[in-house]
């Protein structure tokens, strides 16, 4: 009889907290065994709450490793330290999961890629029953030949959202509007475009700041391929209320739109039924067992890391003419160019809003 998969986590706050309420999930249905967690502070009292009695919590994840022996590693740390754990976590002969974005630019990425582990990417919008079911609309042809897949997030995030961690705002540690908090956007439109192993064959990039931050809180960009339509995408973090992200597929005789945090498909105006999602981490573990194909493996992940490294060495975001409005900036007008980005697949500047910038 094979024994579950001893599994450890890297991190305990911010967003490690769901990964270990998911892996305690799977330890008490003996999938696994939650071995430990580490992190260069105090975990949370809710993080030790959701460890088992015998798990091991240290501050050193080479000593976490070294003691637990663990067949599988979750790295849910700042963007900054992913290389570093991953291919720590690798060298030791673990299969990992990281989330995103998974590294800042393609030399990492290539790095990693040349472990020949399983590596799995905290994509959660990759676990989606809605992209068969949109891949299998395209295929029929019920909205004609794709001519390109655009996606939009507009959302308020308060003086607390920037306080959080050292990283935050920091665009050379890997934060963004585009790279953190919509990655997703940019992700599965690049998923469902067909274009996510691939490098670009150009990025065009145009960041924008409501807020005295170093990264971009408004963006929008255009990714180009040889063999494909084009990705557009557009995003705020200084929006005049919170909107529903989405991705949306232009067909020559229609549009699929899909609002992936609460898997909402229509087909033109008719709404398409989808099945639940599937966790990621479960899948990695099944993967690890019956070698199930991963939903979101590191090699999907290339277009967007080319974008993450795109978005790094880009010109500083220009500054909008914002209003602070208590803890948060608004930016007029700012949702709506969103949407028209996304829906005529735009850059800011080609709409000629009155904050735009030249291409």
């Amino acid at each position: 009889m094979n024994h579950p998969p001893s599994l450890v986590v890297f991190g305990t706050a911010g967003y490690a907290g769901t990964h270990l309420r998911r892996a305690r999930e799977l330890h008490d249905r003996g999938e696994i065994v939650l071995a430990g967690a580490c992190d260069v502070r105090d975990p949370p009292a809710a993080a030790l709450d959701l460890l088992p009695d015998d798990a091991i919590v240290t501050y050193d994840p080479a000593e976490l490793l070294s003691r637990t022996g663990a067949g599988i590693a979750v790295v849910a740390t700042p963007p900054r330290t992913h290389l570093l754990l991953a291919r720590l976590a690798l060298d030791a002969g673990c299969d990992v999961l990281v989330e995103k974005p998974p590294v800042l630019d393609l030399a990492a990425f290539d790095e990693l890629a040349r472990r020949g582990r399983a590596v799995q990417t905290g994509f959660q919008s990759f676990g989606s029953a809605a992209i068969p079911v949109i891949r299998a609309a395209i295929a029929r042809g019920e909205i004609g030949d794709v001519a390109g897949v655009s996606g939009a997030g507009a959302w308020i995030r308060r003086d607390e959202y920037y306080e959080r961690a050292a990283w935050a705002g920091r665009r050379d540690l890997g934060d963004g509007s585009l790279t953190n908090p919509f990655a997703h956007a940019v992700a599965s439109a690049l998923l469902l475009n067909g274009t996510a192993g691939v490098d670009p064959a150009g990025i065009t990039v145009e960041l924008y700041r409501a807020r005295d931050i170093e990264c971009d809180d408004t963006a929008c960009a255009r990714l180009t391929f040889e063999n494909a339509p084009d990705v557009v995408v557009a995003a705020t973090l200084a929006a005049e209320a919170d909107h529903d992200p989405y991705v949306l597929v232009h067909g020559t005789a229609g549009r699929i739109r899909w609002h992936y945090k609460t898997d909402l498909v229509l087909l033109g105006d008719r709404p398409i039924e989808v099945g639940p999602p599937e966790d990621l981490l479960t899948n990695l573990v099944r993967h690890v067992r019956d070698q199930v194909p991963l939903l979101a493996p590191l090699s999907v992940t290339r277009a967007f890391t080319a974008f993450v490294e795109a978005v790094r060495g880009a010109p500083e975001p220009r500054p909008l003419p914002a209003e602070r409005d208590g803890d948060r900036f608004v930016v007029p007008g700012v949702d709506a160019a969103v949407d028209d980005a996304a829906g005529r697949l735009a850059l800011f500047s080609e709409l000629d809003p009155p904050w735009g910038c030249p291409a």
